[in-house]
């Protein structure tokens, strides 16, 4: 089984010690040992912090990403949130979708003043309904 000390993950996963240490505490992780004060991991801990990255990428919580992995150390993946995550990032696409096309129509629109413009009009509108939103919504951050 090849080891590697925690400097030698942080340089190959290019993840900090100190977000190695966070992902430990949080259970993601887990060292097999130590060599000194230095804590030393299994070779696959680079697979799983591959893994907890693409996860955070697609906007799931570490308290999501932990209930994938299972305690033998295999990976278990929930259909129904991966299909329910991919509908949310669906409806994020078709809001940022419509954002860009009203912000490259008002930057090229002719009329004298955007507030004249009825397809400006149309994103006050939508922003106004809550159709676009400014910030996102809050997701807890089941621990």
């Amino acid at each position: 089984m090849a080891r590697l000390d925690i400097a030698e993950v942080v340089e190959q996963a290019g993840v900090p010690a100190s977000t190695l240490r966070y992902y430990e505490d949080k259970g993601l992780i887990k060292p097999i040992g130590r060599s000194g004060l230095r804590r030393v991991f299994d070779a696959t801990v680079l697979e799983r912090l591959t893994l907890i990255a693409l996860g955070r990428a697609a906007g799931f919580t570490l308290s999501e990403i932990a209930a994938m992995f299972e305690t033998n150390g295999k990976v278990n993946l929930d259909r129904k949130m991966l299909l329910s995550k991919a509908d949310e990032l669906d409806l994020t696409i078709r809001k940022l979708s419509a954002m860009r096309d009203g912000l490259r129509h008002a930057a090229k629109c002719a009329a004298p003043s955007h507030m004249e413009c009825p397809t400006f009009r149309k994103i006050l509108r939508a922003t106004a309904s809550g159709l676009i939103a400014a910030t996102p919504p809050a997701r807890s951050l089941k621990k």
